[in-house]
């Protein structure tokens, strides 16, 4: 008999059979040979099932019926990719091996092993372990199987991360939901998020601006010309500081101390997914999911990077002659001149910031293969460069400097100047094309909106700095300079990247950051869909770089830690909840134990939500859209009420259900949404678990990457488009939607424009700019929409943009010249500043600033 290998996706499944069995026949759904047929799965093709599969009576969500926590989670099919179960149901009857082929990680192993346990598959299994897709490694990988039974503990992990997902997800929704009488979306790993978004938010509210000055002075020896700052106590009199630097200026001074040190920059570590989506959010602006899905397509498609949803940084020994041939491979391409420079020896086995197998579990660091790629669409191509260009550094020398250290007295006041003077590039010539600027991955720095005065006075000259200090200076010039304490800076998406890999400590020493990888918020395959989870679910919004926390996301953290339940916004707790799978994941954890605490955990959150008191209608006011980010996520929170439409989307935790009547999709690569009701119809395409047991008539799907849409109620539509949490169900006549990882930017975009027109219309205030829509704009409660959303129309701005209000003036000026008259705004990182709001994307109405220049 053959032996059946089961594949992720089909461009999986056609690269292995490419590789290892050219020859085969192609079936449609799967590739025969002699030896082996090759198949796959088609993301998440099981699921769990929903709560009314258990009883009837869980149809109606009712306090009093939860916790609802099974004996034995129960699976079902995704419905719109059963057709594909059944393949691989009757070519398993063919074979008696099987071969896992699914990604080589926690998801790919549970996405197995769920088909294996539904089918009741017996046959003895191998296991396909690789880290990119090229042939050469597809065959490799296939001599070098591995007994799929050493890979049980990473099963059972995977198992219980879903389980746990959905005890939490469904009951935590259903909890909040019910008391308040608003769709509360709850989940393990997006609730303490939002909460480090809330509590982020509330320090900068309450931060209070201080004036303070820098006295600096400019000394001059010969030739030479440095500046020092003044060392003291921190200066609040405006006076003083003056008084302070004219007592120096012109006068003599003498060099106290003088020390000067070399000092090495070694290049920055290799990238693993975390660290590449906060450079590219950093360098290019890219969301989170914007640069898994390019790595993705550079990974399955050009098969021009290793497999990129690590989480090390190093790479092995066995890795060191493959960078070797990519070098070479490098040196035909554009890059040939960075080639001609790199040096070979600087990357081998005992170069422990490179090659460090401790630190390489399941994946090595993202690296360039030997198949280099013709032309990349400009966002691929630009990833591609981040990862090529961190590659090449590796093979290049330290950068050195000479640091100089003078600390100068004069008049009795002394000022410290640190002068690095640059003696050989070294790796930094890889960047010299680049502007100037600070990439992440080593070493030590500064928490986010700190001063560091001594930073400040640290110049950087590529000429020889000479100083005697044995003779005297002169103080040529000097100045008091007015400052302010700046307040902590809003996240972006890189920042909180940061903050979730090291479950929200601030952590800038790099060896602490790897000790802390196995107990971040989520993973580095789930951290993109988290976020863009508590986007769709109208939680935060996108104010250019800046994520902004709408009303309804604040209240939903109130509402969690009012109730007494502060652990479900404790990135701590979610932290060793994750350090805990990693260590069952190894064997060296107990999963039932873990499910055990997981149980328990779920019955408190019930019963603290059972004796809360009931929010006010009040405080879900001006919810989601009222926060007035603009562009793709700026969804409709999940709660929407009677016509209007709502997005939600998943990573990783199970929707809660959507009522009678109802369209329920998880959009993700995670979990399924826990289930469409009678008369729903609930879609499942792509990556992700399906939505778990539609009955009857309905049709269930789970497209990406996530958690549940937390439903919709009378007359909504709910969209889950990403990866998130649970999706706490929706109501009488609802429709729940999802679309897809990359969140279906039309659908989006006409729940949004519906949402900001739900109000009685004013009159309108100009043309639709969308090309060919032939719409007019109307003010609407909390933006301004198109007439024609109703035929799909997107466009939208909102009434409340980066801190303004628009008036029905500011948007009629707007439409008609691109941009608005110059305005007191809140710019991107928080701080106030004078400038224009210009109309940067014509087709959804996505606003920017423009600053005003003086």
């Amino acid at each position: 008999m053959k032996t059946l290998i089961i594949a992720e996706k089909p461009d999986m499944g056609r690269n292995i059979a490419a590789a290892i069995d050219p020859k085969a026949k192609n079936q449609r759904t799967y590739i025969e040979g002699e030896q082996y047929i090759i198949t796959w799965a088609i993301g998440h093709l099981i699921g769990l099932a929903e709560p009314d599969a258990y009883d009837d009576r869980y149809k109606k969500w009712n306090l009093g019926d939860l916790p609802i926590i099974p004996e034995q989670f129960k699976l079902v099919p995704n419905a719109k990719t059963k057709d594909q179960l059944k393949v691989i149901a009757e070519l398993a009857k063919r074979c008696s091996h099987l071969v896992n082929a699914c990604d080589a990680g926690r998801e790919g192993q549970h996405i197995f092993s769920l088909i294996q346990r539904h089918l009741k598959l017996k046959q003895p299994v191998k296991r396909l372990w690789i880290s990119d897709l090229t042939p050469e490694t597809i065959r490799r990988g296939f001599a070098e199987l591995k007994e799929g039974a050493d890979f049980e503990p990473l099963t059972r992990a995977a198992k219980a991360r879903s389980e746990a997902d959905w005890l939490i997800g469904m009951n935590g929704s259903r909890a909040f939901t019910t008391k308040h009488k608003e769709l509360l979306s709850v989940g393990r790993v997006q609730t303490p998020v939002l909460a480090l978004l809330y509590d982020r938010q509330k320090e900068i509210e309450a931060f209070q601006s201080n004036k303070y000055y820098e006295v600096e002075a400019w000394f001059e020896q010969g030739e030479t010309l440095y500046r020092g700052l003044w060392q003291g106590e921190r200066l609040t009199d405006g006076e003083k500081a003056k008084a302070l630097a004219e007592k120096v200026k012109g006068k003599r001074g003498r060099v106290e101390s003088y020390e000067v040190k070399d000092t090495k920059e070694y290049p920055f570590k290799l990238y693993d997914l975390t660290l590449l989506q906060r450079e590219a959010n950093a360098k290019f602006g890219f969301s989170a999911k914007k640069t898994l899905d390019l790595a993705q397509t550079l990974y399955e498609k050009h098969k021009a990077i290793s497999y990129p949803r690590t989480n090390s940084n190093y790479v092995t020994e066995q890795n060191i002659p493959e960078m070797h041939r990519a070098l070479d491979q490098l040196a035909k391409t554009d890059y040939r001149g960075l080639v001609e420079g790199a040096d070979k020896k600087f990357v081998h086995k005992n170069n422990k910031a490179v090659c460090n197998p401790s630190k390489v579990e399941d994946h090595h660091a993202i690296l360039p293969t030997h198949k280099t790629p013709g032309a990349l669409p400009p966002d691929e191509a630009k990833l591609y460069d981040l990862i090529v260009r961190r590659f090449l550094s590796q093979f290049y020398p330290a950068a050195s400097y000479k640091m100089h250290t003078v600390l100068t007295a004069a008049e009795g006041e002394r000022f410290k100047s640190t002068i690095k003077q640059l003696l050989d590039l070294g790796w930094k010539v890889i960047y010299a094309d680049q502007k100037k600027e600070k990439p992440t991955g080593r070493g030590k720095g500064k928490a986010d909106g700190k001063e560091d005065d001594e930073e400040s006075a640290e110049e950087e000259v590529q000429t020889p700095f000479t100083l005697d200090a044995a003779q005297e200076v002169r103080c040529k010039k000097s100045s008091a300079k007015e400052k302010e304490t700046q307040p902590p800076k809003p996240y972006t998406e890189g920042t909180l990247l940061k903050a979730m890999e090291s479950a929200g400590k601030q952590i800038e020493d790099e060896e602490l950051r790897d000790a802390m990888k196995d107990s971040g918020l989520g993973t580095p395959a789930t951290r993109a869909s988290v976020i863009e989870r508590l986007k769709n679910v109208g939680y935060v919004v996108m104010q250019g770089k800046r994520i902004a926390i709408t009303p309804k996301g604040r209240t939903a953290v109130e509402l969690i830690r009012g109730a007494g339940v502060e652990l479900l916004t404790s990135p701590e707790m979610t932290g060793h909840w994750e350090r805990r799978l990693n260590e069952i994941a190894r064997g060296t954890a107990s999963d039932e134990q873990f499910m055990a605490n997981v149980k328990k955990f779920a019955t408190m959150i019930v019963d603290k939500v059972r004796v809360q008191r009931p929010a006010e209608k009040t405080a879900f006011e001006g919810e989601a859209a009222a926060a007035g980010g603009a562009g793709r996520g700026r969804g409709r929170t999940a709660g929407a009420k009677r016509g209007t439409r709502g997005a939600a989307a998943g990573a990783g935790e199970p929707a809660a259900g959507a009522k009678r009547g109802t369209r329920s999709a998880a959009a993700g690569a995670g979990e399924p949404a826990a289930g469409a009701k009678r008369g729903t119809r609930s879609a499942a395409a792509g990556a992700g678990e399906p939505a778990a047991g539609a009955k009857r008539g309905t049709r269930s799907a789970a497209a990406g990457a996530g958690e549940p849409a937390a439903g919709a109620k009378r007359g909504t539509r709910s969209a889950a488009a990403g990866a998130g949490e649970p999706a706490a169900a929706a109501k009488r006549g609802t429709r729940s939607a999802a679309a897809g990882a990359g969140a279906s930017a039309a659908l989006t975009q006409a729940q949004i424009a519906a949402s900001a027109a739900a109000a009685p219309p004013a009159a309108t205030l100009g043309a639709c700019p969308r090309e060919g829509c032939g719409g007019r704009i109307i003010r609407g409660k909390r933006g301004y929409g198109c007439s024609h959303y109703k035929t799909g129309c997107g466009f939208v701005i909102w009434k409340d943009s980066f801190g303004a209000s628009l008036t029905d003036t500011a948007v009629m000026y707007l439409l008609k010249h691109g941009r608005t008259a110059a305005m007191r705004l809140t710019g991107e990182q928080g701080q106030p500043v004078e400038a224009r709001l210009v109309l940067l994307d014509r087709t959804t109405g996505r606003l920017g600033i423009e600053p005003v220049s003086n």
